[in-house]
């Protein structure tokens, strides 16, 4: 898609796509080219099925890499899968893997050095995965204008993005576009870097820190206000990590704020007056069949009766993993009387604490170290 296309509100906003285009495309050829340590945060294990896909995926791939996580949801044999901000193609030819041949994973991006390089390998993936034809293509476009890139309404089950919803000059704009793209039921699963507070323009309007996924990060509040506005359920924390600028130029810059790379579940469900009740794990999901991490809250064993409050239950019982759960049956909700169900937690700050990431370094293979599986996209 041209650059005139670019659904843009505003001469700053075209201002700030150009100057991500140039950093991704020119700037940066590598991922040791990264000025900051912005993105260098400590990755939780990789499953050993994901490890084995990610080493199919071209090196030259993996060396054009930039992203703040993993970000690989569960449950993904024949789903259409977005991935925002796609870059060079290493998520997608990694998902290829997990959906199969009957599933299927396009990839958006707007910096056309980055999708020259996923175009290239297309081939040799399909023929490494023994792939009778191709489950990958890649669009170039815009994901503030994802109709303009032909992307169809409710078309996908699931949309990721790495570390891309903070470049956007309009981030409630991603959602908006995610939210029409996705089906009744679909997710939202995506690792993006948020601020303490709302930012100043001076960090704002600074290029290196935007391009460093930096100078563009929302305030984690605002983003619980617009899921809300948008009409997603509201986001479910994942995993949190802080994030330290060890640049001194930078730092000054950035004085008091403070930022955590966090990954949030954002779901497309109707909001009806599904209950509060009990569910069993049945263990059927590839990977996690003993234990399934769905958020920071929640981890389900296989065969643990668990009580859920409703908005959890209607996500459940309304998204792709409604057959991976027993319910309770309807009209036994008396069962709860006396149990105390979790409260909502959301502070990624506060989770990252928890986790004892508060001084992460670059051994840890973090999010844009050379040594990591998971580096900034």
């Amino acid at each position: 898609m041209a650059d005139a296309k670019c659904a843009c509100t505003s001469s700053a906003d075209a201002t700030i796509h150009a100057d991500v285009k140039d950093y991704y495309g020119k700037v940066l050829k590598k991922t040791s080219d990264l000025k900051s340590n912005a993105c260098v945060t400590p990755t939780l294990p990789i499953p050993a099925f994901i490890h084995q896909a990610l080493k199919k995926v071209h090196p030259e791939v993996t060396a054009r890499y930039y992203g703040c996580g993993l970000v690989v949801p569960e449950s993904l044999e024949g789903c259409r899968i977005l991935d925002l901000g796609s870059g060079s193609g290493r998520d997608c030819f990694m998902l290829s893997q997990l959906v199969g041949e009957r599933g299927h994973v396009t990839g958006i991006d707007m910096t056309e050095d980055q999708l020259e390089v996923a175009r290239k390998y297309v081939d040799y993936h399909m023929q490494e995965f023994c792939y009778k034809k191709p489950n990958v293509s890649f669009v170039q476009g815009y994901i503030e204008a994802l109709s303009k890139a032909g992307l169809e309404p409710s078309s996908f089950d699931i949309i990721i993005s790495n570390c891309v919803v903070n470049l956007s000059p309009d981030k409630k704009q991603v959602l908006t576009e995610a939210y029409r793209v996705l089906k009744e039921g679909g997710e939202l699963y995506f690792s993006d870097v948020y601020s303490s507070g709302r930012l100043s323009d001076e960090i704002k309007n600074h290029k290196v820190l935007w391009g460093e996924c930096i100078g563009g990060t929302l305030w984690w509040e605002d983003l619980l206000q617009i899921a809300e506005e948008v009409g997603f359920s509201r986001p479910r924390l994942v995993t949190a990590s802080v994030i330290t600028v060890d640049n001194k130029e930078l730092q000054e810059i950035l004085g008091d704020f403070k930022f955590v790379s966090a990954t949030f579940r954002l779901f497309k469900i109707r909001k009806d007056n599904t209950k509060a009740c009990q569910i069993i794990y049945n263990g059927n999901i590839t990977g996690v069949e003993e234990s399934f991490h769905f958020d920071c809250q929640y981890t389900f064993k296989v065969d643990e009766v668990v009580a859920i409050d409703g908005e959890l239950a209607r996500i459940l019982s309304q998204s792709r993993f409604a057959e991976d759960f027993t319910f309770q049956p309807p009209g036994a909700s008396s069962d709860l009387c006396g149990v105390k169900l979790k409260a909502s937690i959301v502070n990624p700050f506060e989770l990252s604490k928890q986790m004892g990431t508060k001084n992460p370094g670059s051994t840890t293979g973090g999010c844009c170290s050379t040594q990591s599986s998971a580096c900034c996209k």
